[in-house]
């Protein structure tokens, strides 16, 4: 080749080097990567800034396939519109996955048609920028939001005073309610399930000083059912820490408080049976007191001394035998969970006397209780629950018998050492002390879960530690556990004590109950009762009339001549139950007053009677003089 045809074509290379360069002239120092690529797709040239992102020099660029530095899933896309017949007319944006020494990052390009040579322009010109960073954001946001919508947690956001601005579809279908009927009537969201107003109060305290709200709520479902939920309402704060919205989840705990419901229930029947030789045995002593004295009263009628004393004896008898039924049916029925003030020591020494008839004479029972306890706010039920639990573990944890310690004492303010004790809140100490086998740390770390037992086969169900744990916790309260195996165990309960709550007193008045002349109907299907009823409210100027069931009782209420004041009903009996009696009288004569006259009232029967509006009820057994006073109020109360 001669030196004219050499000099030819470095002439060509330059002005073609030249030209690529000039495609860039503007991009040269850009931080920002810059290539040209034909319509093959091959690389013709890139700046310094594009071979630096991706790791290779610039004279290695020209004639490498774009293809080359993309993920394989973009490829397809990126050869959409990279031939002749996808000239670029106008500017327009790609987004592409490319390979880079740190591995693969979004790019979005602006490409742009290079300038036309002789006849059509030579390639496309793309300035990329890294947008790896928003579009991972943006798949975040997506995930979060796809997150919130599908999750099983009903979540409402408000603003900072609880307008609602978002609820999303879980909680759609759990009140039935959207966002649009939330804000057109205005439905205050974060006041539902809160029983009373110091409640709600309680809970905006809480939230505006900042800090999270937890607690368990019920409500009214969308289908009239009662729904529990587990609510938690959290600050929301901007980059100055300022509270700009409140963040609420609630979470359907309703099917986890039915089994919480059946399993203490359960637990309290097994423990039940524990108590029936002692129940039976205390029975069995108070048919004999009864029995021996109304034999002695039948010899010997003529001595009217010994004839009062015999019958004071039996009827101390029979409000032993009645305070131990009111006991059991107390402890062993599905009751309704009611919180009043109540004494605990009076509780323990209630539990300990019927525990001393059922435990082994091996095991002996000590209280130490300490005197002028201020009232708890518990329900009874499960606070009996609590002792007669703890005992019983006791109990079995000295098969050769020992030594049951209860003690109760009271803490001062802020001296209980629990970071998540109320401060300026005193609390009553319930201990349990045995001197059993003790357990091991491994035994001790598992004893409040659920069935976990260390008993044989049929000698427990593992539920007893559980259960006290739940009450506890519903109580507001903390338990302790110190243990040593072969030394024993010590359980400490500590139940907040309620200032200046007054216990319900009992009436003990056995004065001689006021009559009257009004016209009753007395209706019970044991005869006995009918007539003793009937006797002693006849003796009293009232005209009694009886029903010896709840079909003859509505008999004489559809009867226009039979004139009555009031009714003494008794709520199971053949034919007729004393609801439906009750239905009757409320359809024919709803002026009529009634008393419901019952040994066991369930809260679901109580909940049908008081629908119809009835409010007035008598557990049996009953006092005659209890009676005689609560007629009386009923039929003054009718005349006012």
């Amino acid at each position: 080749m001669n030196e004219a045809a050499m000099l030819t074509r470095g002439e060509a290379a330059a002005t073609k080097t030249a030209l690529r360069e000039s495609w860039l002239a503007e991009w040269a120092l850009s931080q920002a990567p810059v290539y040209c690529r034909d319509f093959q797709g091959r690389i013709l040239i890139g700046n310094a800034a594009f071979a630096r992102k991706f790791g290779r020099p610039t004279v290695e660029l020209e004639g490498l396939p774009v293809t080359q530095c993309l993920h394989p899933d973009d490829v397809a896309v990126f050869k959409t519109g990279t031939g002749r017949t996808g000239v670029l007319a106008t500017e327009t944006a790609r987004t592409h996955r490319w390979l880079t020494p740190q591995g693969w990052r979004w790019f979005t390009w602006e490409e742009t048609p290079l300038p036309p040579g002789d006849s059509e322009s030579p390639g496309i010109r793309a300035v990329g920028r890294d947008i790896t960073r928003q579009r991972l954001a943006e798949e975040l946001y997506l995930k979060l939001s796809r997150a919130v919508d599908q999750s099983p947690v009903s979540i409402v956001i408000t603003d900072a005073e609880g307008r609602v601005q978002y609820v999303n579809p879980r909680f759609v279908q759990v009140s039935g309610c959207t966002l649009e009927d939330i804000l057109d009537r205005n439905l205050p969201v974060l006041r539902d399930g809160h029983p009373d107003d110091e409640s709600y109060q309680q809970f905006w305290a809480t939230v505006r000083a900042g800090r999270e709200w937890q607690g368990e709520l019920s409500r009214t479902g969308p289908d009239g059912g009662l729904l529990w939920e587990s609510v938690q309402v959290s600050c929301m704060r901007n980059p100055a820490g300022e509270i700009t919205n409140l963040l609420c989840m609630r979470e359907d705990i309703t099917a986890r408080k039915r089994l919480e419901d059946e399993l203490r229930q359960a637990q309290k029947m097994e423990s039940l049976g524990t108590l029936a030789g002692g129940i039976a045995h205390d029975f069995n002593n108070l048919l004999a007191v009864m029995n021996g004295y109304a034999d002695i009263s039948l010899l010997h009628m003529e001595d009217s001394a010994l004839l009062q004393k015999s019958l004071r004896e039996i009827k101390r008898a029979v409000q032993r035998a009645g305070g131990l039924v009111r006991q059991i049916l107390t402890f062993s029925r599905k009751a309704e969970v009611n919180f009043t003030a109540l004494d605990l020591n009076q509780l323990v020494r209630e539990l300990v006397t019927l525990l001393a008839e059922t435990f082994p004479r091996t095991v002996n029972l000590g209280m130490d209780l300490t005197e002028g306890l201020p009232p708890l706010t518990a329900d009874h039920n499960q606070l009996q629950q609590i002792v007669l639990n703890l005992c019983v573990n006791a109990r079995d944890a000295m098969p050769a018998g020992g030594t049951i310690s209860i003690v109760t004492s009271l803490l001062a303010p802020n001296s209980l050492s629990r970071p998540d004790a109320v401060r300026d809140q005193r609390y009553a100490c319930l201990q349990v002390t045995d001197t059993g086998t003790g357990m091991t740390p491994e035994v001790r770390a598992r004893i409040f879960e659920p069935f976990f037992t260390t008993k044989q086969v049929n000698q427990g169900t593992g539920l007893g530690l559980a259960v006290v744990y739940g009450i506890v916790a519903s109580h507001h309260g903390f338990i302790d556990v110190d243990s040593t195996p072969g030394v024993g165990s010590t359980f400490r309960i500590y139940l907040p004590v309620t200032e200046n709550a007054e216990i319900a007193g009992q009436t003990a008045s056995s004065q001689d109950f006021p009559g009257g002349g009004e016209n009753l109907l007395v209706v019970d299907d044991e005869d006995p009762l009918r007539r003793l009823l009937q006797t002693a409210l006849t003796r009293k100027g009232y005209h009694v009339t009886c029903a010896c069931d709840g079909l003859e009782a509505i008999d004489f209420i559809t009867n226009p001549e039979c004139r009555l004041d009031a009714v003494l009903l008794d709520l199971n009996m053949p034919g007729a139950s004393g609801l439906s009696v009750l239905k009757v009288i409320k359809a024919h004569r709803p002026e009529l007053r009634v008393m419901m006259l019952s040994g066991h009232l369930s809260a679901e029967t109580r909940a049908d009677f008081e629908q119809l509006g009835q409010r007035d009820f008598l557990n049996k057994p009953y006092s005659l003089d209890d009676l005689g006073r609560r007629l009386r109020r009923l039929l003054d109360a009718a005349a006012e």
